[in-house]
């Protein structure tokens, strides 16, 4: 079959194969692929954002068996679907493809998302404070609660972080843990007893008791994974928990609009905390799609245990709801220090990336300081000369700081950038690390887009940052702290396309999946939010308050709410 111009108002395809998108094919041929098809749903009267090469606006889709059909004039698909069709009508507002975070520990975070105190967004300590004195209320004696990150004093009018007197005024009779990020940690005192925490020993290597003369004050100061292995000495909820937060979790990711992550593995993951979103997707109950990465669970045998883990795991392995994406976010835990890498730990390193290459694994990995990347892309570039780097999607997370000379090594290498919002918590502490000045540079999007690097967009959430996406978005555009502070200056943003392009064509180009989704183009999966406000029109500072009203994956609403709420129990694409 050859390609044609498609029909004045419509966008279509006939597909030949699963997964093969065509451009702009006639209207006949649509026609056809619509016939031989069940009745699906038409979303009309409404602004698509198709996020495809021209960013193209249409007023209307169709959507059959799950996946996009065409799109263009109200009209046109009204005509192209035909009288069995669910009709929706959009009420003029903003459709744009599924929100895929393209990195976030959002497995770990689905586990314990039904039995934490969630901080994320509450804007004062004193509520809080409430949540955890509620959460004391409902939760037997005795019994943890958890607070495990997702929040910074900076958030809070009061501008500081608990006391574990306070803490322990809300709950008296629980333990009660409080992480903020990676460097900060409140026990209060039925904590510290069930953990047996005495002495700086208790939380070493890298963690140390703050003291109020000789007393501990229930704070632990802590550096490189100190923190993940208390934390790894908390009660951990029972399977049925852990199934119920995962669904709660994602659910509440679909009512942001995401329907895809990219899982970045992370602290405390360990094989056997995959097996909640394993259940899901084998019940076929997940709503959204994962690209899933192992890390080595352990110093010292990185290598073998990645070895042993992947030996049934070749690159892709899975389905279209949940796959394997390669290694990934700690490689080797030498390389994860944040500082300098010893030449033990290069090498190391750079034997594993060798053997990543070798079985073409795309990877994830965590580098933040610039001063320190060039060692990882001299092994880059050696392993480059024996294999095709360039076609495995390697991305290098945060480095927040990178300068324009790595940004070019990265781009003749072929890699992924991958940005998230951690300086929307974490802006001030910038500005006093390396000067306002600097600061403004920080992180360098728009320097990386204009060399032509693929960066994609996510959070890091949910210790460090909030899982939202419209608040990545908005911190991307204003570069603004969650307190308030301009850190980063307007010439390093990028522009609101770009910034969605970060969120969904590019996270899905990270993810391996760009062939079938991450826009709303004609072949791809029909994964949408319809907003409650216009993302591209809002106020930048808006942007954050932003909702999905309708989430569809796979043309199946996940998630509804007003004025759609009546359409959830329907279901979608018949």
């Amino acid at each position: 079959m050859s390609n044609s111009s498609a029909a004045p108002g419509v966008a279509g395809f006939c597909p030949i194969k699963y997964g093969t998108v065509f451009a702009a094919l006639a209207l006949a041929c649509s026609l056809s692929a619509a016939s031989a098809q069940s009745a699906g749903t038409v979303l009309f009267n409404g602004k698509i954002v198709t996020v495809d090469k021209e960013f193209s606006i249409r007023e209307a889709l169709v959507i059959v068996n799950g996946l996009v059909l065409a799109s263009g004039t109200s009209s046109a698909m009204k005509k192209l679907a035909g009288d069995k069709a669910t009709m929706v009508d959009l009420g003029g507002r903003t459709v744009i493809p599924g929100l895929i975070d393209g990195h976030i520990h959002g497995i770990r975070a689905a586990l314990t998302f039904g039995t934490e105190v969630n901080w994320v967004g509450v804007p004062t300590l004193s509520e809080a404070l409430e949540k955890i004195r509620q959460a004391a209320k409902v939760q037997k004696p005795r019994s943890w609660i958890v607070v495990a990150g997702g929040w910074t004093e900076e958030q809070f009018s009061e501008k500081r972080r608990p006391t574990a007197q306070e803490v322990t005024d809300a709950a008296p009779d629980n333990p009660v843990y409080v992480q903020h990020l990676y460097d900060w940690l409140l026990l209060n005192p039925k904590a510290m007893e069930a953990l047996n925490i005495k002495e700086d020993a208790d939380v070493a290597p890298g963690g140390k008791l703050e003291r109020d003369g000789d007393k501990p004050t229930g704070v632990v100061i802590a550096g490189g994974n100190a923190l993940g292995k208390v934390f790894d000495r908390l009660p951990k909820p029972t399977m049925e928990q852990q199934v119920d937060g995962s669904k709660r979790f994602f659910r509440e990711m679909n009512s942001l609009g995401i329907t895809g992550i990219v899982d970045g593995g992370g602290v405390s993951m360990y094989p056997a905390n995959y097996q909640a979103v394993f259940k899901l997707w084998h019940d076929k109950q997940l709503t959204v799609r994962v690209a899933y990465h192992l890390c080595a669970p352990k110093p010292g045998s990185e290598l073998a245990d990645l070895q042993s883990l992947t030996q049934l795991l070749p690159q892709g392995f899975g389905d279209s709801m949940l796959h394997f994406n390669g290694p990934g976010e700690i490689l080797i835990w030498a390389d994860w220090t944040d500082g300098d890498i010893t030449p033990d730990g290069k090498a190391k390193l750079a034997e594993l990336l060798r053997w990543a290459a070798s079985k073409r694994y795309t990877i994830q990995l965590h580098w933040n300081p610039d001063r320190t990347v060039h060692v990882l892309l001299d092994v880059v570039e050696d392993i480059a000369k024996d294999y095709p780097v360039r076609e495995l999607r390697w991305t290098v997370l945060h480095l927040y700081d990178v300068s324009e000379d790595s940004l070019k090594r990265m781009k003749s290498l072929g890699l992924i950038w991958g940005v998230q919002d951690g300086l929307y918590f974490g802006g001030e502490r910038l500005q006093k690390d390396v000067g306002t000045e600097a600061a403004k540079q920080m992180p360098r999007i728009a320097s990386a887009m204009k060399l032509g690097l693929t960066v994609a967009g996510g959070t890091d959430a949910h210790r460090v940052s909030s899982y939202n996406p419209f608040v990545s978005l908005q911190w991307y555009l204003d570069g603004t702290t969650i307190g308030g502070v301009q850190s980063r200056g307007p010439a390093e943003a990028p522009s609101r396309r770009q910034a969605l392009e970060m969120y969904t064509r590019n996270s899905a180009f990270m993810a391996n999946d760009d062939d079938k989704r991450g826009t709303l183009e004609a072949g791809k999966f029909a994964d949408l939010a319809v907003l409650s406000a216009d993302y591209l029109t809002a106020p930048v500072k808006e942007i954050g308050r932003i909702r999905s009203v309708l989430t569809m994956v796979g043309g199946k609403i996940v998630y509804a709410d007003a004025p759609f709420a009546n359409l959830a129990s329907a279901g979608a694409d018949r």
